[in-house]
């Protein structure tokens, strides 16, 4: 009734796997954002409120002693393909970085605003606006 043989696996998949396991002993799947030198990136803004989209990326946002946006990111990454993104697009500042396909990496984002700007970060209040 029940046949004791097993199916065997597809080549495909076996090869897959190898693939998979030399690609991070490679890499040592070892990376931290914290670790790399920061980038960072400045906007002008006038206005006084402002909407954070982060993709769910490790930020932080805080109140400075300044006129424009500043930005600033850590990314490391050690397999897959990165998408970076920092765009200010009316009063939705969007920010994003990450990794895809074989993906090994790791990002956060520190955004200094002006003080007294009202920010939202994934539509939730980040910052009141009150000075």
């Amino acid at each position: 009734m029940f046949s004791s043989a097993r199916a065997p696996r597809p080549a495909t998949l076996v090869v897959a796997a190898a693939a998979i396991a030399a690609a991070f002993g490679l890499t040592g799947c070892s990376v931290d954002a914290s670790k790399v030198t920061p980038e960072s990136k400045t906007f002008a803004y006038a206005g006084r409120s402002l909407n954070v989209t982060t993709h769910e990326v490790a930020t932080k946002v805080v109140a400075a002693d300044r006129r424009d946006i500043k930005v600033t990111r850590w990314f490391d990454s050690a397999a897959g393909t990165a998408h970076l993104t920092w765009d200010l697009k009316g009063n939705t500042l969007d920010i994003d970085a990450g990794c895809s396909g074989l993906a090994l990496c790791d990002a956060k984002f520190r955004v200094e605003v002006p003080k007294g700007i009202a920010v939202s970060k994934d539509g939730r209040q980040a910052l009141s606006g009150k000075r």
